[in-house]
């Protein structure tokens, strides 16, 4: 099993693409925040202890993602290959995913790094809460918290796998299409 790793800011638009790539590629997609969604809506163990994190924007702790990511891992393990989609984002969890997929013998493929300005990721942040019937997209606050937690705790980890994996970086800006076609131009010609 390959995996794919998307990274960007929150609002860049990383759900959009692994949703395109993963017909793209046969692959399966793991969001984590469906994933985390998923844990709370069922009451788990994991569930209870993340939603106290995310109803308030906050990170779920490293401990408490790489024990979810190895379930993940396991469950998936028969995929051609899986798109990870939020998730690492901290270089903590940079570290413990290396672990895990050292672990079980897999590899990452590569990492697709979507940029995007800050004013965008929040006329973005908006449109979404116009759209969406999550609570938590519903907040101002909670956008700003997310980007500042993006600039403090996901860039730093972002350049910690740029010298330690294949890291690709697009544009962000665009329509959906022109993002995919910038992605698949650059994963057919490696």
């Amino acid at each position: 099993m390959e995996i794919l790793i998307i990274t960007g800011p929150p609002y860049s638009g990383k759900g959009t693409q692994c949703e395109i790539l993963k017909k793209n590629l046969s692959y399966k997609h793991i969001s984590t925040g469906d994933r985390c969604r998923l844990e709370k809506e069922n009451k788990t163990e994991i569930g209870e202890i993340m939603s106290k994190y995310e109803e308030k924007g906050d990170l779920v702790p490293d401990s408490i993602m790489k024990e979810l990511f190895g379930q993940i891992l396991d469950e998936n393990k028969q995929e051609k290959g899986i798109i990870l989609d939020g998730y690492p984002r901290t270089t903590t969890q940079v570290v413990n995913l290396l672990e895990l997929i050292n672990a079980r013998k897999l590899k990452i493929g590569k990492v697709l790094n979507i940029e995007v300005p800050k004013q965008e990721l929040l006329k973005r942040a908006k449109k979404r809460a116009e759209t969406s019937s999550r609570k938590d997209d519903k907040d101002v606050n909670i956008h700003l918290k997310r980007i500042e937690i993006f600039e403090e705790l996901t860039k730093p980890s972002i350049n910690y796998m740029k010298s330690n994996l294949n890291v690709l970086t697009f544009d962000g800006l665009g329509s959906v299409d022109e993002i995919t076609e910038r992605i698949i131009a650059n994963l057919n010609n490696i």
